[in-house]
């Protein structure tokens, strides 16, 4: 009997137990329920924190390589004026050396147009000395001193002025 009514009063607690958990289901505790909504937000709150770090890492690298990049075309930039600078000094030099070229080439043609000129003033007084030296050797001229030269001179031009006018 001790054993029925062990078995019976197992029943019955467990019967009670099962009504028990129905009621304690129904009336949660509030305490439960804030735990369980911080819990959520808890894990909400770590997902967009693994977004943000993995986006803040992102934009960390795209700044490095932006860094980089604007390192190099600095440097381009600056190798690149350097390159223009020198360009500039190396034209400014040769614009002063054309400038000096093209007055000593004006200084040589004024030179080489004297020269030209007095070259053809010798050339053309070597042709009168020739052609005198030609006239005297043939006789054309006759250079003889005697006290009237001046008036037989005279006298030789007016006679070939007459005798022109008297073939005429």
């Amino acid at each position: 009997m001790t054993a029925g009514a062990f078995l019976a009063g197992w029943i019955l607690s467990a019967i009670n137990s099962r009504f028990s958990a129905k009621s304690r289901a129904s009336e949660r505790d509030p305490r439960d329920d804030r735990i369980r909504s911080l819990d959520a937000e808890l894990r909400v709150a770590q997902s967009k924190n693994e977004i943000s770090v993995e986006q803040t890492e992102n934009l960390e690298g795209q700044l490095k390589e932006a860094t980089v990049g604007m390192e190099k075309r600095d440097n381009v930039i600056t190798h690149q004026q350097s390159k223009l600078d020198g360009v500039s000094s190396d034209l400014k030099d040769s614009v002063i050396k054309t400038r000096e070229l093209r007055a000593e080439l004006t200084e040589r043609a004024t030179e080489n147009v004297k020269s030209e000129v007095k070259q053809r003033e010798l050339e053309t007084e070597l042709e009168v000395a020739q052609a005198s030296t030609d006239m005297l050797a043939t006789g054309v001229l006759d250079y003889s001193f005697s006290p009237d030269g001046d008036e037989d001179d005279d006298r030789k031009i007016n006679q070939g002025k007459d005798g022109r006018r008297a073939a005429n």
